[in-house]
């Protein structure tokens, strides 16, 4: 009966003490409510919980007298209801522009029995899907919600009717020294029936006409008209060359799947750009990858290019890419020119709206230009396009403080926190996930566990500028600690490029001391530095 209740409910609170730590009947039942997604734990007398559980977020009740009204109860029962509110609500419905017309292409499963190959079936599936998407008489849903299925065991005709299309696209591939099968399959939503399915063994220099023919079939089969200059879109790759090709869907794959804020991530992927350019010099969509690369690079680290020639290379090869636009953007933002910046940007939204890039820049550059509204309608869209982005989470604390909603920040603070909490289990070093989550752990309130976090991550990374800069916006506009803000501040404004200055200029989360003596001698002295730097130069 116990078994059967915890796997129908729809929350499951743990009550951790030292006596039911001890427990291993509780430990199962956390365990299995764990598995199902339903743990909801609290900490009601100091103790150590199980080792598994250390990383769970878990609310902090072991000083709670019973008091009706205490602050930390009833956060706890709101996070209570928000929890089984989310769990009983419907699916969310992403509508498709012509339901007549519309198909969902879920990632191709990589077959090959290497996950390192796992960049190459992601980098199939986007292609089609931006292939298809050239096609005017067909709908597509954007590569953002098409992956967040993806490894997820689906009904099928259940997801056809919840993001209302017509039509499903599956399949896998497999690549094996120079081969490559690509096995697809159409499926009607409504009916849950082979429309058309197909297996291609070819070599791997194929694989360029082999996704045109792929493309080409899906039309067919839905009896659709490929118009000339569609089927030139869709036939225009980038590059021909199979290596430049490779090493950018490798650099691709980082740039989604990996922890931004970690330079030996972005240095990977700027490596592996350079590299697809040494092959192919015109590969435009290498050339914009790099440059918001070593714009992020540059920014958050103080190190490399500002990412401007890259971004103008990539710009020229092919000036309606609309990453390259965001890149440039990204510059003109850091280097104050804000009305520049947004011109970008707007290009950039207009030609691809649903990208990861153009809408983490977009919000950064409103942020700013002191829109934080406008910022947080970007950072939301980008967050919920990467599941792995603390960044945009981490923003969004910020925006909705500056906007006045409380309740939007600690949703947000929410969660950063459970994504950073993921990243720090595999990556405890990753200093730049940890100062985002510090602003999130002191709006909830978690004022000693952030600065818990503060000091150990202060020990790992000791050199990591933005962690500090962040840790400092945390302890001025948070935690009520100004001079240990500007402690931490000082060090970061003495070695900060002229990008990182200007963010300093416009952050909302340092409003409070603008008119601090130590604040603006300090960034008088940043300024005058950089000067004397110009000068010499």
């Amino acid at each position: 009966m116990t078994e059967k209740a915890l796997r129908e409910a729809k929350a499951v609170v743990v009550l951790w003490s030292k006596k039911s730590v001890e427990s291993r009947w509780v430990r199962a039942e956390a365990t299995l409510a764990d598995r199902n997604k339903t743990l909801l734990p609290a900490m009601i007398e100091p103790c150590e919980r199980p080792i598994m559980f250390e990383l769970t977020q878990t609310a902090e009740l072991s000083h709670w007298d019973g008091a009706a009204d205490d602050k930390a109860w009833l956060a706890f029962l709101a996070d209570l209801r928000k929890f089984i509110e989310a769990r009983t609500a419907p699916a969310p419905v992403v509508v498709a522009k012509d339901s007549r017309h519309a198909i969902l292409v879920l990632p191709f499963a990589n077959m090959s029995g290497d996950p390192e190959q796992e960049y190459f079936s992601d980098g199939i599936s986007e292609d089609i899907i931006t292939d298809l998407s050239k096609v005017s008489a067909l709908s597509v849903v954007s590569r953002n919600t098409a992956f967040s299925f993806k490894g997820k065991a689906i009904e099928l005709a259940q997801l056809a009717r919840q993001l209302k299309v017509s039509h499903i696209l599956e399949g896998s591939v497999r690549k094996s020294g120079g081969r490559v099968r690509i096995t697809a399959q159409l499926i009607d939503g409504k009916s849950d029936d082979h429309v058309w399915a197909e297996r291609y063994d070819r070599d791997l220099s194929d694989i360029f006409a082999l996704q045109d023919e792929i493309s080409e079939a899906i039309v067919k089969a839905l009896k659709l008209k490929l118009l000339p200059e569609e089927k030139k879109a869709i036939e225009q790759r980038g590059t021909n060359n199979l290596e430049a090709y490779k090493f950018y869907l490798m650099a691709r794959q980082y740039s989604i799947t990996g922890n931004r804020g970690n330079s030996r991530r972005s240095e990977a992927i700027i490596r592996l750009c350079q590299r697809a350019i040494e092959i192919d010099p015109n590969y435009a969509r290498a050339w914009a990858l790099m440059a918001n690369t070593q714009a992020i690079l540059r920014h958050e680290q103080g190190q490399g290019d500002s990412g401007l020639d890259a971004a103008e290379r990539a710009l020229a090869i092919d000036a309606n890419l609309a990453e390259a636009h965001a890149a440039k953007a990204g510059f003109l933002r850091d280097n104050a020119r804000y009305d520049e910046a947004l011109a970008e940007v707007e290009i950039a939204l207009r030609l691809d709206p649903e990208s990861y890039e153009v809408n983490h820049t977009a919000g950064r550059v409103s942020y700013s230009r002191r829109k934080p509204d406008e910022a947080i309608r970007y950072f939301e869209k980008a967050a919920a396009s990467m599941e792995a982005d603390f960044s945009s989470a981490g923003l969004l604390v910020s925006c909705y403080l500056a906007a006045g909603d409380k309740e939007g920040a600690r949703r947000a603070a929410q969660m950063t926190v459970a994504r950073v909490e993921k990243i720090i289990a595999v990556e405890p070093d990753n200093g730049s996930a940890t100062s985002f989550a510090v602003t999130a752990l002191a709006v909830r309130g978690e004022a000693e566990r952030a600065k818990e976090w503060v000091e150990r991550a202060l020990l790992l990374d000791p050199d990591n500028n933005n962690m500090r800069y962040n840790f400092a916006c945390a302890f001025i506009s948070l935690l009520g600690d100004i001079e240990a803000g500007l402690d931490l501040l000082g060090p970061v404004l003495e070695t900060s490029g002229i990008e990182h200055i200007n963010w300093t200029k416009r952050d909302s989360d340092l409003d409070s001391i603008r008119e601090h003596p130590r604040f603006k001698a300090m960034i008088a002295a940043a300024e005058a530095r950089l000067a004397a730097g110009g000068a010499a130069n």
